[in-house]
């Protein structure tokens, strides 16, 4: 928690130790092994989630009528794209809005925005939960690529089936089924098991491994648009793609929030500005 904070263990525990007194009550039980919160400090801390969350939608009315968004905004991506892509958006949000506090981390994982409290996920792929806000931001789809060093010595697939006998690049990303592609064509779904020598969790490594002719890979056409128009990698049965929109995803509390909104609006024009081809005929 203290590293989370940025602050040493000590003070957190003289803070501890100061709430404890003011309020006459014990938080934590302690012991040599390990520290487990008590009834009353969970009734505490629930207090002080509501108490936070009031003041939070008194600084996103303010935000509403000044129109200028402040306050602490923590949201999350995914690793290659977060890098790449929202990384640099979010910086351009912090000089328009200098007065909002953005805190950004990305997983690998698909974070509980509830449980964990974050405010915006800005996730790639359609694969929704219904009990979650979301709004579009761009559209993006994925496709099958390789480079033409792999295509000389492998040949290229003719029918989707021919993946299964080529070496693919699979990855672990996010909620995505491990070693599943998901694809559509104009005749509809489909679903196709692959496999290869080398797989990953994270969506750079695949990149550079397909760069260098080591498989097919499936990837999104924001990460390989400049390599095919390069040369450096092929697209691979052009008639299959599969949806991976950009979303930001929030929880229904926040529908409200002035600084959500704005954020949202300003994410969706930066990546208009900045990504105007991204989406593919399939659009």
């Amino acid at each position: 928690m203290a590293e989370e904070l940025g602050v040493s263990p000590a003070f957190v525990s003289k803070r501890i130790a100061l709430l404890e007194q003011t309020l006459n009550v014990v938080l934590l039980h302690r012991t040599t092994r390990r520290v487990t919160i008590t009834e009353e400090g969970e009734r505490i801390y629930e207090w002080a989630q509501r108490i936070l969350q009031d003041v939070g939608q008194m600084m996103d009315e303010l935000s509403d009528v000044r129109q200028v968004p402040q306050g602490m905004l923590r949201i999350i991506s995914s690793f290659g794209f977060g890098r790449q892509v929202v990384a640099p958006a979010l910086s351009a949000l912090a000089k328009a809005y200098p007065q909002l506090e953005l805190r950004f981390d990305v997983e690998d994982r698909l974070v509980d925005l509830v449980n964990e409290g974050v405010d915006l996920d800005i996730r790639i792929g359609d694969d929704i939960a219904p009990n979650l806000i979301a709004r579009k931001l761009a559209t993006n789809y994925r496709i099958l690529c390789a480079s033409p060093e792999f295509i000389a010595q492998h040949g290229a697939p003719k029918h989707l089936t021919d993946l299964s006998a080529l070496p693919c690049l699979v990855i672990k990303e996010r909620d995505h089924p491990f070693g599943v592609w998901q694809l559509r064509n104009k005749e509809g779904h489909h679903a196709i098991k692959v496999t290869g020598p080398l797989s990953s969790n994270h969506g750079e490594i695949v990149h550079q491994w397909c760069l260098d002719g080591q498989g097919i890979a499936l990837r999104s056409w924001w990460d390989v648009s400049e390599n095919i128009a390069s040369g450096h990698l092929v697209q691979v049965l052009p008639e299959y793609y599969q949806p991976a929109n950009v979303w930001a995803v929030y929880v229904s509390r926040l529908a409200t929030s002035a600084k959500v909104r704005i954020t949202v609006e300003f994410l969706r024009q930066y990546f208009a500005e900045h990504y105007p081809n991204v989406s593919l005929e399939h659009a």
